[in-house]
């Protein structure tokens, strides 16, 4: 890829809660409709690299530029930075007491000051995108698990971000409603929006991914493509968590 497709080029990016050091020295790049899935076991630090990339968290050290403007700079323009990059949760955080239709317009009419018309237009044609539109009128208490990240999602697209950020999207659903939220990622995939995706789901990863981190410990012990971390790891901690997960070792 060439460099000027280079989104995110972070630098020993570094984070620390109190005495906790999370995470170790970050170094890697995200491109341009590039699908990055990053793996790993449970406290390896996945959830905070990504929460720092629209600085959900602040990092302790390093360097995180985007379209290289260093976003850690003092007076930089965060609220902006988070209408290029969003970010969809676990837990949904969906407003209960605003309907399906004022979740998803809200952004649109007080960041991008779109007015009610257009800005309901462009939320029903998502909705419709990801099978919802009858839910419109529906309010978060009454939607499945599967539904609600779904709407979360378009809410996340309804700026039109440059970059999507995942956080285990799917940790929080039962089984049963996983792959209808997977389905929805994988679409936006092939339509070549930029991703960054925390998962659990091998099967996803090794599927839709370009590239894949595993992070261990704080830091990305090996990063490659699905065919390359998956079919033939080279570190032996990503043989071990493999090993655990999936029948690939």
């Amino acid at each position: 890829m060439n460099a000027n497709q280079v989104l995110f080029d972070i630098k020993g990016l570094k984070k620390n809660f109190g005495e906790l050091e999370v995470l170790k020295g970050i170094d890697t790049t995200i491109s341009k409709g590039e699908v990055v899935v990053v793996i790993g076991p449970s406290g390896s630090g996945k959830s905070t690299f990504i929460r720092c990339l629209n600085l959900l968290e602040q990092p302790a050290g390093g360097q995180i530029n985007y379209k290289g403007e260093d976003i850690t700079a003092k007076k930089f323009n965060v609220a902006g930075h988070r209408e290029k990059v969003s970010m969809v949760f676990q837990q949904f955080n969906l407003f209960n007491n605003l309907s399906v239709l004022e979740n998803v317009t809200i952004s649109m009419k007080k960041v991008k000051k779109i007015g009610d018309a257009e800005a309901n237009e462009k939320a029903m044609a998502l909705l419709k995108r990801v099978g919802l539109e009858d839910k419109a009128d529906a309010y978060p208490a009454q939607l499945s698990g599967g539904q609600k990240q779904r709407i979360a999602i378009v809410r996340a697209m309804a700026l039109e971000p440059e970059v999507v950020l995942f956080d285990e999207p799917t940790s929080a659903l039962d089984p049963e409603m996983v792959g209808e939220v997977l389905a929805v990622i994988q679409e936006l995939a092939q339509e070549g929006v930029t991703m960054v995706v925390v998962t659990h789901e091998m099967g996803f990863a090794q599927k839709v991914g370009t590239r894949v981190l595993f992070m261990d410990e704080g830091i990305i012990a090996e990063e490659g493509t699905p065919k390359e971390i998956f079919e033939n790891p080279q570190n032996e901690r990503t043989k071990d968590f493999l090993s655990k997960v999936i029948n690939v070792i």
